[in-house]
């Protein structure tokens, strides 16, 4: 690989490479389960679950947050495949990286948020408990914009908010480490770069995450977004599968030491892409459109299922309606709404590339390339 290779360039191999439906089946089974999950932890519509399923109902509300485990580890994985696909980072602008993925995740999410506080809006009066939001403020909302909600205590306009900021955190904090690795040789590139990931992964694994206030910053996370990157880098050919041993027993030690369910789901999923994609299985199984599909939309379906939660819980609500015959009715259509309402915002949003004007997109290049020189 060529170190100097901009990342524009890597960023336009990766988009043109070809799908990988394992990783598409895993976001789309992981996002309905979170989907579910808010289904019956919030509102009317979670205390009819309650009712009608009591035992698959509460299991949901205890473990489907776990999904985003799914998340954090496939979101490391396609990092290491675009920054740094053999081990030795290729050469980064951080600036230009991040401006760049603010600039993918900002538009949706900035969407959805809107849409949230139009829906509460709605829904505020009808249902009762903490489920819809109070009206934000122009300085909450302006959190939101520069992803800050999290860190400055700003009360949740939708549920899953905290991620996408953690998203760009744990990016960033890649990129920075990737660039600490300078433009010395291929092999000692690679040999930092994974030190350096290896290094903060033990310290988030046995420290940071440990500590629930940690929770808003990406280094309580970064255990599962370094198991993606390991997962990749481990699973090429020319390496042997034995490599894969020390990660598994380090990760195995710490929860020997500290049992959480979501390392243990992180580590599986970790192992399970470095195997399929060693075996060659991960660009051909499982072979299911509806799962395809599902993985492409689940970000949408992720950053809309709430305020759609809210609109229906209103009508469910102020309806009143008796008998488990309803509240069945109620729960499907909230489900099938949410993605369908995700299928109608990445086609119409996330899938829209030019959210911002050009202008000011050539100013800031101007000024990243400015501040480089």
């Amino acid at each position: 690989m060529n170190p100097a290779l901009p990342e524009k360039t890597v960023e336009r191999a990766a988009a043109a490479a070809e799908r990988m439906p394992l990783i598409d089946a895993l976001k789309g089974v992981a996002a309905q389960l979170i989907l579910v999950h808010h289904l019956v932890s919030y509102g009317p519509l979670a205390e009819a679950a309650h009712r009608l399923l009591p035992a698959l109902s509460a299991w949901l509300y205890d473990y489907g947050r776990m999904a985003v485990q799914v998340f954090l580890v496939v979101a490391g994985f396609l990092a290491a495949r675009a920054l740094a696909p053999d081990g030795a980072p290729l050469a980064v602008r951080p600036l230009s990286l991040l401006w760049r993925r603010y600039a993918r995740l900002a538009p949706p999410f900035l969407a959805s948020i809107l849409l949230a506080v139009a829906a509460a809006a709605v829904a505020r009066g009808s249902v009762a408990g903490d489920m819809v939001p109070e009206a934000p403020t122009l300085m909450q909302l302006l959190a939101y914009v520069f992803f800050l909600h999290s860190l400055l205590g700003v009360p949740s306009l939708s549920t899953g908010v905290w991620y996408v900021p953690v998203d760009l955190q744990l990016y960033a904090i890649l990129v920075g480490l990737f660039w600490l690795c300078g433009r010395a040789g291929e092999r000692r590139r690679r040999g930092v770069a994974s030190g350096l990931v290896a290094l903060l992964a033990l310290a988030s694994l046995f420290l940071f995450n440990l500590d629930a206030g940690l929770d808003n910053w990406g280094v309580y996370f970064f255990y599962a977004y370094a198991l993606g990157v390991f997962a990749w880098w481990l699973s090429n050919r020319e390496r042997s599968p034995w490599w894969l041993l020390p990660l598994a027993i380090v990760v195995v030690i710490a929860l020997l030491t500290d049992f959480r369910l979501r390392v243990a789901l992180a580590l599986a999923v970790a192992l399970l892409l470095a195997l399929a994609r060693r075996q060659g299985w991960l660009q051909r199984w499982p072979d299911s459109a509806l799962l395809g599909y599902l993985g492409r939309i689940s970000f949408s379906v992720f950053l809309v299922h709430f305020p759609v939660f809210m609109l229906i819980s209103a009508v469910y609500a102020r309806l009143a309606p008796a008998g488990d015959a309803a509240a069945v009715l109620a729960l499907l259509g909230a489900w099938g709404s949410a993605i369908l309402a995700g299928v109608l915002f990445f086609r119409y949003v996330e899938s829209r590339q030019r959210w911002l004007p050009a202008g000011l997109v050539a100013g800031l290049r101007t000024a990243f390339s400015a501040g480089r020189r």
